[in-house]
């Protein structure tokens, strides 16, 4: 078995309000990308998905530089998924006593950095 010295940093956030399908617009476009060119992207994003995977991006960053001692010039985005989160069911009142549902996506996003 060959063992590799490859170092990789993932970082999660859990149930942000924003729905897969719509995360997912985003981190098509940041992936593959280097830091830098992932971090252009997103602040001229006009999606609020955008602000909240920035967010994770960054933090993401910091955590490779500080814990795994990382170069954050050499760090480029190796994967990014959104996975569904419990969804928030609410209602809303309609005539003649009926109501009707209305479901709050929420999801889980990953962001992986690697090493060029």
């Amino acid at each position: 078995m060959r063992e590799t010295n490859r170092r990789i940093h993932v970082l999660q956030q859990s149930s942000p309000r924003v729905s897969v399908q719509k995360a997912c617009f985003v981190l098509d476009a940041i992936r593959g990308k280097s830091v830098t060119e992932a971090l252009g992207i997103l602040a001229y994003n006009p999606r609020y998905a955008s602000s909240v995977i920035e967010k994770l991006l960054k933090s993401a960053v910091a955590n490779a530089e500080n814990n795994n001692g990382m170069d954050a010039s050499k760090l480029f985005v190796e994967e990014c998924y959104a996975n569904c989160a419990p969804t928030i069911k609410r209602f809303h009142p309609r005539a003649q006593g009926r109501a009707y549902h209305i479901l709050k996506r929420c999801s889980h996003i990953t962001v992986v950095l690697n090493e060029k």
